[in-house]
């Protein structure tokens, strides 16, 4: 490696939105402000809600009604 190119690693100050903060290895220069962290995310808080705003869930049921009733009905001759 070449002496004198590389930029400083230094440690700085990570702070959250949501008011945590821990440190981190970085060649970033002062405090780096993130919205989210693993502290507050719903992934890792295991407060993960699945939304369905478009109504998909209902759609898709909704347009294999029918398919699903032929196929019950196919069993119940045989």
């Amino acid at each position: 490696m070449k002496a004198g190119i590389h930029p400083a690693y230094e440690q700085v100050n990570v702070v959250c939105a949501c008011g945590s903060q821990f440190k981190t290895g970085s060649t970033h220069k002062g405090d780096i402000r993130v919205e989210i962290c693993s502290s507050c995310h719903p992934f890792f808080t295991g407060k993960q809600k699945l939304i369905d705003t478009e109504g998909r869930v209902q759609r898709f049921t909704k347009k294999y009604e029918k398919a699903r009733a032929t196929a019950e009905a196919k069993r119940k001759v045989n």
